[in-house]
């Protein structure tokens, strides 16, 4: 009785190893539509004096100086922040890295990013892109950015909403314009228009006085 006992046990430990196994070789069903976020295509490095209107000579971060067409992504409007030598590039390209899907200058996004108020349309509201990856809010509360960075063409932002408990969120976004002075991004619900913050003026800074002398107080 012991020994049949001692088979069976044996006989479930293999079948469940086995299906262990058989687990462990399955591949998740993947039709290439979907994007993976943590593996980015996307060429970072600087804009090169070989740059043309419809070439972009970049010298990536890995060492690497590319000669890349941008005719197409121009045409399509995907040339976005303008070319200038020494800025920093992020462009997305084709498989063989000779053309650009999309060209975005990082140099450019960087700034004080400010829209009116929804709330009353008199003070000013919006987000602040830093260097290192940094993203903060401006004159909001309701809204803390943390982090940005460009991932797929997209620009990601990571978010906290007041209220959630300090739960971040991840938001990804289209970038539909980008301009010395302005910045339009969108998702599938809504259109951010942003226009870049100018220094506020300092009142009596250039007021000089006048030493005063003994001839200011004669009557």
């Amino acid at each position: 009785m012991k020994k049949i006992c001692i088979c069976m046990i044996v006989a479930a430990v293999v079948l469940m190893m086995g299906s262990c196994g058989n687990k462990s070789q399955q591949v998740p069903f993947d039709n290439g539509d979907s994007t993976d976020y943590a593996v980015d295509s996307t060429l970072y490095g600087i804009c090169g004096e070989g740059t043309s209107m419809n070439s972009l000579q970049m010298i990536t971060d890995t060492g690497d100086t590319l000669t890349i067409d941008i005719s197409a992504a121009r045409e399509k409007g995907k040339v976005l922040g303008g070319l200038q030598v020494g800025d920093r590039m992020a462009v997305v390209p084709n498989g063989d890295k000779t053309e650009a899907k999309i060209v975005i200058n990082q140099s450019t996004l960087l700034g004080n990013w400010v829209m009116p108020n929804p709330i009353d349309g008199i003070d000013e509201v919006g987000i602040r892109i830093k260097e290192g990856g940094i993203a903060e809010s401006i004159d909001q509360s309701s809204i803390i950015y943390r982090t940005w960075r460009l991932v797929h063409g997209k620009l990601e932002i990571v978010l906290v909403r007041d209220g959630a408990n300090d739960v971040e969120e991840q938001e990804y976004y289209d970038i539909v314009k980008l301009q010395a002075d302005s910045l339009v991004y969108c998702d599938e619900e809504e259109t951010y228009e942003y226009s870049r913050q100018k220094p506020k003026e300092s009142y009596g800074e250039d007021i000089k006085l006048e030493d005063s002398n003994v001839e200011d107080f004669k009557m």
